[in-house]
C-alpha cells in the first residue's frame, strides 16, 4: 500500500498557512500541551521533519540510522534550545526541513516504501503516516485554530486504529458518523461511541469537540504504542 504522502503534503500547507502571520508573543505563549509553549510544538514539529527526512535519505541508500542518536534526551535537547526562535526564524526552518523531507520523499519508488527504518522499527513508509499524524496533532495542539475537528476524516481512522492497542481488551470503538467500528480482541465489553474525529481525539488525549460517550464511563488509557528503548536504563513516553 502506498504511503499517504500527497496527504501529508497537503497538511504542511496547512501548517504553514497557521503559522503565517503568527508572532513572537504567540509563540511564547502557552501552547495545550501542558509544560510547553507554542514555540516548543513548531520546534518539534520543524526537528520531527528534519529527523524523517534524514531517516529516508540514509533508507534510500541502504543505511539504517537512529531517529537520535541520543536518543530522547537528544530529541528534547533540540527542542528546548530552538523554541526560542523569532517567529521569522520558525517559518524559514520549518519550511526548509519539510521542503527537503518532501523532496527526498519524492524520489523513493514502490519497492523503497518497504526498506527499514529504525523509529518502530518499522519501514519507510511507516515514517509517512507517523508525519502525517504528528503534523494534525500538534497543528491541534499549537491552539491557534485548528481543531480535532478539522482533521481529515482518513487521519482520524487512521489514529484510531494506530492507538486501539491504548484501550482495555474487549472494548469496542463505534464511529456514528463514519459507520465504522473498532475492536480490542474478541470478547465483548464497554462499547465507547462518538464521531470519527471526536474517537480520535479521545485516544490521542486531545480535546474532542464532543466528548464519546459509553455506558458505564470511559476507560482509562493505556499508553502510547512504545518507541523502541532509548539509550539509558528505561524508556520514556513521548508526547505523540
Amino acid at each position: 500500500m502506498q504511503p499517504p504522502v500527497a496527504a501529508v503534503v497537503e497538511a504542511h500547507g496547512t501548517l504553514e498557512r497557521l503559522v503565517a502571520h503568527v508572532t513572537d508573543q504567540q509563540l511564547a505563549e502557552p501552547s495545550a500541551l501542558p509544560g510547553w509553549s507554542r514555540g516548543h510544538v513548531l520546534a518539534h514539529l520543524t526537528d520531527n521533519a528534519r529527523m524523517f527526512a534524514r531517516l529516508a535519505e540514509h533508507a534510500l541508500r541502504g543505511d539504517l540510522v537512529a531517529a537520535y542518536d541520543g536518543g530522547v534526551d537528544e530529541r528534547d535537547a533540540i527542542i528546548e534550545a530552538t523554541a526560542g526562535r523569532s517567529a521569522a526564524e520558525h517559518r524559514a526552518r520549518l519550511a526548509a526541513h519539510t521542503a527537503r523531507l518532501e523532496a527526498v520523499w519524492a524520489r523513493a519508488g514502490e519497492e523503497d516504501w518497504k526498506r527499514p527504518v529504525t523509529f518502530r522499527n518499522a519501514d519507510l513508509a511507516a515514517t509517512v503516516r507517523a508525519r502525517w499524524r504528528e503534523a494534525w496533532i500538534h497543528m491541534a495542539d499549537l491552539d491557534l485554530g485548528v481543531r480535532s475537528d478539522d482533521w481529515p476524516e482518513d487521519l482520524a481512522t487512521h489514529v484510531i486504529a494506530f492507538l486501539l492497542g491504548r484501550l482495555p481488551a474487549g472494548t469496542r470503538l463505534y464511529a456514528e458518523d463514519a459507520r465504522r467500528e473498532w475492536s480490542v480482541g474478541a470478547r465483548p465489553g464497554t462499547v465507547v461511541t462518538g464521531r470519527v474525529r471526536d474517537l480520535a481525539a479521545w485516544l490521542a488525549g486531545r480535546p474532542p469537540a464532543v466528548s464519546p460517550v459509553a455506558a458505564h464511563g470511559l476507560p482509562a488509557l493505556g499508553p502510547w504504542p512504545p518507541h523502541p528503548p532509548s539509550s539509558g536504563n528505561g524508556q520514556r513516553v513521548l508526547r505523540s
